[in-house]
């Protein structure tokens, strides 16, 4: 008997699914211009299969309530329902459950919640969108790729910013760009590449599903939910038409000076050697973002002088006034500093409104957990600080890194003099409470050296 996957995919598909994904690579990257119109049968049970096993088990779960584990007593016959579904055109995207993650100062961020069905399903067609449009997609674009990372593109800009010696920096913030994406345009920019039927169906469910949240359904006409597996990419093909090909092939050709831009999904900044240049395509940007459903936020987007400060001597005095400047990115601040030599280099810091996020989030489990056993507090926020140190140990963060862990001495204890009314624990007994439960040194992860010393 033929089987399920034959009848709907037209194939048996005894090949890899890296040698699948990787056919439609090579068919993309030699054929640039073409438009692909037959991609969704490489989607058979194999594929979902595999899509499975890259899910995240353990995730929140959606409007269904259904467990990865609840899923996986009847794997088989849930992979061929859901293919079955896909391709018959049966298939109905349930409405995502928003949720609040709390901020610092009691400010909240919208996540939206699929459900465990889905993320499958969207994990399998955005691994073959994936092979399509990495070759289509730009080095200046670092945000949710294969082989990319955030500090791939902080490398690439101090690089850049060094190889120019410093200029003139856009620093630039798209106001609720994941709420606000348009999908008339977004369905333009994806018929441009891929028209498969089935694909364009599934994805247009996603777009309309609605959002749950306080028991009703909304359903928002912009927008696509921050949550959702297939939402990254979603985001990276709308930005790379709006902003990555504009900037490289309309607006580079025509400037005075050098330029590049580094882009990390929604967050970039644009870098240049002369400020006429810069000027030019701020007085644009706003208008182009505009064209497209999107808006520049009036208060975080500005023009920074980034000048190396050495290259200062003999400019006016307006300009000597102006300092040398410094930005956000990535949750990193970059400014200039001396080198162990005494050369200007372009160093990083971790952002003050990050660090303060981070001695709040502590503070706040500090403060709900105080009653736990001490053993059992160190471990977590010892675990807390060496995640903190995963993404901020750069090189030249170190002092930051130890300030922090100043910050969390102080919180800590606190909390735990808070245990009882009657007994404050003194700096001396909690120094002595470190020795026994000691919390991890900072940790330089991401080193240039070791870097450099690799052979």
């Amino acid at each position: 008997m033929e089987s399920l996957e034959g009848k709907m995919a037209g194939t048996s598909s005894p090949e890899p699914i890296s040698t699948r994904l990787q056919r439609v690579a090579t068919l993309a990257r030699q054929s640039p211009q073409m438009v692909l119109t037959t991609l969704a049968y490489h989607i058979d049970v194999e594929f979902l299969r595999e899509a499975y096993r890259l899910t995240r088990k353990d995730a929140a779960v959606g409007v269904d309530g259904q467990t990865a584990q609840a899923y996986a007593v009847d794997l088989e016959g849930n992979l061929e329902a859901l293919l079955y579904r896909l391709k018959s055109g049966t298939y109905r995207a349930p409405p995502v459950r928003r949720v609040h993650i709390p901020k610092e100062r009691g400010k909240t961020r919208p996540i939206g919640i699929p459900t465990f069905e889905d993320k499958v399903l969207q994990r399998a067609v955005t691994m073959v969108l994936e092979a399509v449009y990495e070759q289509d997609f730009l080095d200046c674009s670092y945000g949710f790729r294969p082989q990319r990372s955030a500090h791939q593109a902080l490398e690439a800009l101090s690089g850049g910013l060094m190889r120019l010696r410093g200029g003139w920096v856009l620093e630039a913030d798209i106001q609720s760009f994941f709420d606000t994406l348009d999908h008339a345009h977004l369905r333009h920019f994806l018929d441009q590449r891929v028209r498969d039927g089935v694909l364009h169906r599934v994805i247009g469910k996603w777009l309309n599903a609605g959002v749950l949240e306080e028991g009703w359904v909304h359903h928002p006409e912009t927008g696509t939910p921050q949550g959702g597996v297939i939402s990254p990419l979603l985001a990276n093909i709308y930005l790379h038409e709006v902003l990555d090909k504009w900037f490289e092939h309309e607006i580079k050709p025509h400037l005075e000076g050098q330029a590049f831009l580094v882009r990390y999904a929604d967050d970039f900044v644009i870098v240049f050697s002369r400020q006429s240049d810069a000027r030019k395509l701020l007085a644009v940007l706003p208008k182009r973002f505009e064209r497209y459903g999107l808006r520049l936020h009036p208060e975080k987007t500005r023009l920074i002088a980034f000048r190396r400060p050495s290259y200062r001597r003999g400019r006016s005095s307006r300009e000597r006034d102006q300092g040398p400047g410094s930005f956000s990115l990535l949750g990193f601040t970059h400014h200039w500093g001396k080198s162990r030599r005494g050369y200007w280099i372009v160093k990083r810091r971790t952002a003050k409104d990050r660090t303060q996020r981070t001695i709040w989030r502590i503070a706040q489990w500090c403060r709900e957990h105080r009653h736990d056993p001490i053993a059992q507090q160190q471990k977590t926020v010892a675990a807390k600080l060496r995640g903190h140190d995963s993404y901020y140990g750069m090189t030249g963060n170190y002092d930051c890194l130890r300030r922090l862990r100043r910050s969390v001495n102080r919180v800590w204890r606190y909390w735990l003099s808070r245990r009882s009314r009657h007994a404050s624990l003194t700096w001396d007994a909690f120094h002595r409470l470190l020795e026994r439960y000691p919390l991890p040194d900072p940790v330089i992860v991401h080193s240039i050296y070791r870097r450099v010393a690799r052979p």
